[in-house]
């Protein structure tokens, strides 16, 4: 049986009672008194009935997005979108059981992995600058944490979208290279759910799954679970052993009334893994003839715990005006207890190494208050968005130090050594408090051609920062001030075919900790960028666009003291990138992206001028297709391939060491025996290839893995 959905937008339509009472026989609805006329907003038919309209919050069809919300904050589609904009929907992670956050991005042009933070956790580097921050459902992680403390799970992610450039508009703070926000997958009253076995290379064992169903026997209560427990003993040589992680997601969706939305998103996971700092550079390159490499010890390992909840209400006042409130909590803890490298003596045949603590606590509270405003003046159609951000957020970490023998270099023995005189590196209490209002208007001047403009303002900001490596001396807070504008065109001549123009900034308080610095001046930075987007086919987008951005005030790894940071002068990254989603045929799906990056310093006191940024490839780029057989004797039959390939990079910002570039080739193949049972099995590497996939510094250079194999059993249910 079909089920309405309503969901309402800028247009409604009106039938006459027949009609209504017509389409209102195709599924159960609620008893209500019909008056003489009924209006309906957008009636979608779940079921026989046809394929779903795609919102901004919901199911992709296929590997072509065509609506996001992540630029605008308001359901818009991507050709309306002043920024460059990417999805990676829901199949495509599924097809390439991509199991990182990483792995997902990548499918993005001049998005590219940029480290592992020591087996901790991911970022990534988008046009040119590395970020660990991102959002879900549009919530930035906590302020005050330099980086995720965990891997972030996939089983509850929909889609994954990037926004290039500066999206401090909308997001307050953010790298000037992009924001990568995830959208959770929503409870539905249909009852639908899967389940999923892997296992692979080197000991990986996967069990995942999502479940949704109504509530109580409700029509407006639906609740979904998403889960994830895996163990992952990696190729590397760290004895016996093991990454584990553990991800929950409950969410419950309400719909009181058609016109009032209220969902409730929770996240829960706990990660277990060795503290692994991959390869060391040395005499300016890093040697690959043992990726398995290892310079740690067998105790050296890391927990992490992050946990979050978000509530999210909706209610329309009327077809001209939308309330939202949104309310995030997060909190959590790490512990590391690890050995560390700390250089290699002038013949290249021993490690320093030194002992390593840290226990930390962080949490972090953020609210957002919007108003969406639809209204006609002087003949212009207007979207306006203004909205109130208050976001709080306390990190304190406790690091202890002390010395260990030194390793091999070439021939790294795992030993269980013990620390020497262990003594305080640092004892930091971080709390950053900021204050955003924030503006913005879709003007639809003519049919054609559309204004995007808006403007953010924090203000009232506190930075209270305390450490006491060399003292016990308390900094006072450090009040702060930062305007964020944002202008776009969209022209678009034709229907397939868009143009846009835009200029953005971002601005972001400082949370390196910076030696003998107590409040070191914000990030800012901006971006002017021209595209465009084409239906090459109705199931098939191509778009492109150039860009130059500019950053200041940009924290780096201090070459002289390890664990610290410096401030950089300036930095520019500009280049091009074309990307492609969609279907070409039936059942031939694509997705991919190539991209230029010149990416270098253009003012510094402590690096050259002219160096490349860390980990930044000049040309980059990967596509991903696959083909599903839908008749005849091969039906159900599924074969997929793709090929990533990353340029050279420098792996730090003096330049003293490059990595090679690297083309990896993977592959998948799968079976439907029916309409619930696949069995699929993806190879990654398949040619074996050895590569750095994510330089960092001198001492942290994570090496790819060999050839592997996931074999997955899906059932849905």
């Amino acid at each position: 049986m079909s089920r309405l959905c309503h969901r309402r937008s800028p247009s409604r339509v009106r039938l006459p009672l027949g009609l209504a009472l017509a389409a209102a026989s195709l599924g159960p609805v609620r008893a209500q008194p019909v008056p003489s006329e009924v209006v309906l907003e957008e009636l979608s038919v779940v079921g026989q009935g046809g394929p779903v309209p795609e919102i901004a919050t919901g199911p992709v069809s296929g590997y072509r997005a065509t609506r996001s919300a992540t630029s605008t904050k308001t359901d818009t589609a991507l050709r309306d979108s002043p920024q460059t904009i990417n999805v990676v929907p829901r199949q495509v992670i599924s097809d390439q059981q991509d199991l990182r956050l990483t792995d997902a991005v990548t499918n993005v042009s001049n998005v590219v992995p940029g480290s592992i933070v020591q087996g901790r956790s991911q970022n990534y580097i988008i046009r040119g600058f590395s970020t660990q921050i991102f959002a879900v459902d549009g919530v930035l992680i906590n302020p005050a944490i330099a980086f995720y403390p965990v891997e972030r799970d996939l089983a509850n992610a929909e889609r994954v979208e990037v926004i290039k450039g500066p999206a401090s508009v909308l997001f307050g703070r953010g790298d000037p290279g992009g924001v990568v926000n995830i959208v959770t997958r929503r409870p539905t009253l249909e009852p639908s759910g899967e389940l999923s076995v892997l296992g692979g290379g080197f000991g990986l064992r996967r069990l995942q799954g999502s479940v949704s169903s109504a509530l109580l026997e409700s029509d407006t209560l639906a609740g979904r679970i998403s889960f994830a427990a895996q163990e992952d003993p990696t190729f590397r040589n760290i004895g016996d052993n093991t990454n584990s992680r553990y991800f929950i997601a409950p969410a419950i969706s309400w719909t009181p009334t058609p016109d009032t939305r209220v969902y409730l998103n929770s996240e829960f996971t706990k990660q277990y893994s060795q503290y692994d700092e991959g390869l060391i550079a040395f005499r300016g390159r890093v040697p690959l003839d043992d990726v398995g490499r290892y310079y740690g010890t067998p105790w050296s390992r890391y927990y992490g715990e992050v946990n979050s909840t978000t509530l999210r209400i909706e209610h329309d006042v009327n077809e001209n005006l939308t309330l939202r409130q949104i309310v995030n909590g997060q909190w959590g803890v790490f512990h590391v207890f690890a050995s560390r490298a700390t250089g290699v003596n002038a013949a290249g045949t021993t490690v320093a190494r030194r002992e390593s603590t840290v226990d930390s606590t962080f949490a972090a509270v953020d609210t957002q208050s919007e108003a969406v405003l639809k209204f006609d003046t002087f003949g212009f159609s207007h979207t306006a968005l203004l909205g109130f951000e208050y976001t709080n957020g306390f990190r304190h970490p406790y690091s202890l130090q002390g010395v260990l023998p030194s390793t091999s270099f070439l021939n790294p023995i795992l030993s269980n050594v013990s620390p020497v005189g262990l003594s305080l590196q640092s004892d930091l209490k971080q709390k950053l408090e900021l204050f955003g209002f924030y503006l913005q208007d879709q003007i639809a001047l003519t049919p054609q051609l559309q204004l995007v403009i808006g403007a953010r303002f924090d203000l009232g900001s506190q930075f209270y920062f305390s450490r006491t490596t060399a003292s016990r001396t308390i900094p006072p807070d450090q009040e702060l001030f930062g305007a964020s504008p944002r202008i776009g065109l969209i022209y678009r001549p034709f229907e397939p075919l868009t143009f846009y123009a835009s200029y953005a900034t971002s601005f972001a308080p400082q949370t390196a900790n910076v030696l003998n610095v107590a409040n070191p001046a914000p990030e800012t930075g901006e971006q002017v960028e021209i595209g465009t987007r084409i239906d090459i086919l109705p199931t098939l987008t191509l778009s492109g666009s150039a860009f130059r951005i500019t950053r200041d005030n940009v924290a780096a790894t201090d070459p002289a003291n390890t664990g610290f940071s410096v401030i950089t002068g300036q930095q520019q990254s500009q280049g091009f990138e074309a990307d492609l989603a969609g279907e070409i045929l039936p059942g031939w799906n694509v997705i991919g992206g190539v991209g230029f990056l010149d990416a270098k310093i253009t003012r510094d006191t402590t690096f050259a001028i002219g160096n490349r940024l860390a980990g930044v490839p000049t040309f980059s780029g990967s596509v991903w297709t696959t083909y599903e057989f839908h008749e005849g004797w091969l039906r159900g039959l599924g074969l997929g391939a793709g090929v990533t390939y990353v340029g050279q990079r420098t792996g730090d910002l003096n330049n003293s060491y490059s990595v090679g570039a690297y083309a990896r080739v993977d592959a998948a193949i799968w079976y439907d025996f029916d309409e619930r049972w696949r069995l699929s099995v993806n190879i990654r590497n398949l040619t074996d290839a050895r590569y750095i996939e994510q330089p960092f510094n001198q001492f942290n250079n994570t090496p790819g893995a060999p050839f592997s194999a996931i074999a997955a059993i899906r059932v849905k249910l």
